[in-house]
């Protein structure tokens, strides 16, 4: 009996790591068409002419909650003022901040409070004023204060409801965003015959780039080893994974820290829903969900080119809260939206990506963990054919191996945000030394956060220890409660921030 559960676990492993390869050429391939397609309909001069000159340009409202960011938020609120599109605004959300956040916006921006017809479409904490700036310089910004709801979705969810333009970004505070963003992300929503629900942007790792003005003035690779391995995570999760998900129309979710949603529709579908440690993949579900159940046609769409950088985990204890927050995410995720597991109503999302979600996504921690006591076991009793083993072995990690090299050629032929072609050498070497170092601890602080949702535990997202962009070498401390994930994240490309 034994024997025949050993046996019986092979080769459920190999097949099951077979179709992950699998899965991963298929999404190479389709990224490499979506890249393609992007390359030749994305002109960035008849983008910027046609859209700064036409009446009908959309406007956009960017969408910022802020808790406690005293010491970056003039810094972080002026980047996104500086923004290069013709019609958008700025909302600062603060969430019931217990520092000087609110006092340094009214003094800075010179804001009052004003009149404001605020309609809670959807629910949140109790909101207390609006303030707008007399200065014109500043017309675009509006403040919302409200009470402290404890998660960024409940702030979130207040920015849609003051927001006045028909499609909103949602992202944070200590994310820059790239000057152009806003023209590359609406793009898609103008050139698209289907109607665009929700546009994802791709993201990087702010560690390691030089910063002036609250902009990103030269791109560098991190050189730390947490953030350099989280920068190639980012750029294979969207390069790759959603990159090719896009291709079929079948994105898993858009980044919480910056997408650009529909807003009617997100308000039809309930919002973010404040409860939710994934709520960025959570609103996704909920928005396809409602256009499946009125059998309307819909499209998500990724966009390679960079448009937003954020700060990555320092050190391990801040990577630690991060991942197993995303895990029970993740988890709490999958368990909300079962019934849309291989239902055809739901289209793309019900039949490829839930399912991929679940079997290569969750389960994918526990069945190494799994593999790895096994392969223990067997290596006490004497068991393993090591020659068998090392050529499995190389043949997975030459596979790896493989596939970051995919992702550089495809970051490469983009255009390069890397001045320095030695650069890459980084992510190479980050690519090399993932599978010891970075994976594994992934792999733990998953199966932890699926613990922390069995067992019901309270969460607080501690101290969010970050140096800040204009002030790299002071430390900048957030605590900020029960705040959910900017995203379901794991190692697969599937996935991101």
């Amino acid at each position: 009996m034994k024997e025949f559960l050993f046996d019986f676990f092979n080769y459920f492993v190999f097949f099951y790591t077979s179709f992950l390869a699998i899965s991963f050429i298929v999404m190479m391939f389709l990224s490499f068409i979506s890249l393609k397609l992007r390359r030749n309909y994305y002109d960035d001069n008849y983008v910027r002419k046609v859209l700064s000159e036409s009446p009908y340009t959309p406007g956009v409202s960017v969408i910022a909650p802020a808790y406690n960011e005293e010491k970056t938020i003039i810094d972080n609120v002026d980047s996104m003022l500086g923004l290069d599109y013709p019609l958008f605004e700025v909302i600062i959300v603060n969430d019931g901040s217990k520092d000087s956040t609110l006092d340094k916006l009214i003094e800075h921006y010179e804001l009052i409070e004003v009149p404001f017809a605020y309609i809670e479409r959807i629910k949140t904490q109790p909101f207390r004023r609006v303030l707008k700036s007399t200065n014109p310089e500043y017309h675009r910004l509006i403040v919302v204060d409200k009470e402290n709801g404890g998660t960024k979705a409940d702030a979130s969810n207040a920015g849609i409801n003051a927001a006045s333009y028909p499609y909103f970004i949602c992202t944070d505070v200590d994310c820059i965003l790239r000057r152009d963003a806003l023209y590359r992300c609406i793009w898609p929503v103008l050139s698209s015959s289907k109607h665009v629900i929700a546009v994802s942007g791709t993201m990087r790792m702010a560690n390691g780039c030089r910063i002036k003005d609250g902009q990103v003035v030269e791109v560098r690779p991190p050189h730390t080893p947490i953030p350099l391995f989280q920068n190639l995570e980012y750029m294979r999760s969207y390069l790759v994974g959603k990159m090719g998900w896009s291709a079929i129309n079948a994105m898993p979710n858009v980044s919480g820290g910056f997408g650009l949603f529909d807003r009617q529709v997100a308000i039809a579908a309930g919002g973010y829903d404040p409860m939710s440690f994934a709520e960025d993949m959570d609103l996704l579900a909920r928005m396809v969900g409602y256009m499946c159940d009125f059998s309307r046609p819909y499209k998500v769409v990724q966009v390679p080119e960079t448009c937003c950088w954020t700060e990555g985990p320092p050190n391990l204890v801040v990577l630690y809260r991060q991942r197993t927050r995303w895990g029970r995410g993740l988890m709490q995720a999958l368990m909300i939206h079962r019934k849309m597991i291989f239902n055809k109503t739901y289209r793309q999302t019900g039949l490829i990506t839930l399912p991929y979600m679940v079997i290569f996504e969750f389960l994918a921690p526990i069945i190494e963990a799994t593999g790895f006591l096994v392969f223990l076991f067997l290596a006490i009793t004497g068991a393993v054919n090591w020659s068998t083993m090392w050529v499995i072995f190389l043949a997975i990690y030459l596979f790896c191996q493989f596939l970051s090299l995919v992702v550089v050629a495809y970051d490469y032929y983009l255009g390069t945000l890397y001045r320095r072609g030695y650069e890459y050498i980084w992510i190479i070497a980050a690519s090399i030394l993932e599978p010891f170092i970075y994976h594994p601890l992934i792999t733990f602080f998953s199966l932890k956060g699926y613990l922390n949702h069995l067992m019901s535990r309270d969460y607080k997202w501690g101290q969010m220890t970050r140096k800040g962009f204009s002030q790299r070498d002071e430390a900048v401390a957030v605590d900020r409660p029960n705040v959910p994930p900017p995203s379901v994240g794991g190692t697969t490309p599937g996935n991101d921030h």
